[in-house]
Order: structure tokens, then sequence, then C-alpha cells
């Protein structure tokens, strides 16, 4: 019977609870819903992102948003609508919004000062892209010693090509991720039901 590397290590296969956690949406923006990398299944996602949201805020969780900044022109252009939040998930008041530049939401940001500061044991993570921002985010909070899990049903991504010339739809390569991570990174919760 196949196992991931946390079950055979025993590892606890339940999400992080939602009393002890911040809650990290990731790249919620408007570049994967009308811009040029649309995810598959993004209005559903957002949808449940705004579910998880409104859980955090309702139990008095932290929450943190983390924004893409690109270059002028280019993907997610601070100048455009593409570099919003989508309104689904937009930011509350007293939310820190931190940009980054990189996949890794860890990386060349102060993330990690501003969720250590919030004193809690780990992270729920939702966004986009599966396969790329929240994929290299998680695996960064694992060499930091953060504890995470990510909420499947309110991240998604897009179809790409492969070396054959075929293409992965966004909802295979989603799975496929999730699967990858769950494997040594972090429990992944199925839906926003399961984050109680």
């Amino acid at each position: 019977m196949a196992q991931t590397l946390r079950q055979m290590a025993g590892a606890d296969p339940n999400p992080h609870k939602l009393e002890n956690s911040a809650v990290l949406m990731i790249d919620t923006q408007l570049e994967y819903v009308s811009g040029r990398m649309v995810c598959d299944g993004v209005e559903a996602a957002l949808d449940q992102g705004g579910r998880l949201l409104a859980k955090a805020r309702a139990a008095g969780r932290p929450v943190i948003h983390i924004q893409h900044k690109g270059a002028s022109g280019g993907l997610f252009d601070p100048g455009t609508d593409n570099f919003l939040i989508a309104p689904q998930v937009s930011p509350e008041s007293d939310e820190p919004v931190i940009n980054k530049a990189l996949p890794n939401a860890f990386a060349g940001t102060d993330l990690e000062t501003v969720f250590r500061g919030l004193g809690c044991d780990s992270l729920i993570i939702a966004g986009f892209m599966t396969h790329m921002c929240v994929s290299s985010t998680a695996r960064a909070a694992l060499d930091l010693g953060i504890p995470c899990t990510v909420v499947a049903d309110a991240c998604a991504t897009r179809d790409l090509p492969d070396a054959n010339g075929d293409v992965v739809r966004g909802r295979d390569l989603h799975r496929f991720e999730l699967v990858a991570l769950s494997d040594r990174f972090c429990p992944i919760a199925g839906s926003v039901n399961d984050i109680e």
C-alpha cells in the first residue's frame, strides 16, 4: 500500500487547527483571474479563500497577505489592475500585506519575522499557484521549522505544457503538487471545512 513519508514517520495527518494558526493568503491577485495567467478553477478557489478568511476573522486569527510585485510592463505590474488582490479575498485594514519578488514568500521579505511576532504555532496557506508560490513557500516553511497546512480547495494553478508538447491541465497539476507536498512537507486540508 502506498504511503507518504509522513505516514511512515507517524506524523499527525490532520490539518493544523485554526485556533493555533495564522492564515497566509499567497498571490490572490487579478493576474490569475483576468490577466495572462488565468488559473484553472480560480473563481471557486477565490470563493473558498473568502470562506477561509471569514472563518479566520470570526475566530480572531491573524491573516497575512502576500502580493507578488513584478516589473513595469510585465506580469504583476504594480501599475495595472492585475497587481491588485481579488475582491473576494481583499485585506482588511489591520492585515499586513507583504510584497515579494520570488516564488518563496519568505525569500527577501520579512514574512518570517512577521509570523514569529504573532505567537502562532503554524501557518494555514491558500492562494496561487499551487505548483509555484504555494509549494515553494510550504517547502521553505519546513526548512524554517514553521509547520503549515495547505488548503486544497482554496488554491489553484494553470495549464502547463510538458516536454512532449502536450498540456497538463491545471486541475491535474494542482492535485499532483498537493500529493507531492503531502509526502514530506505538510498535511493537506481537502476543504476549508476541514480547518477548525
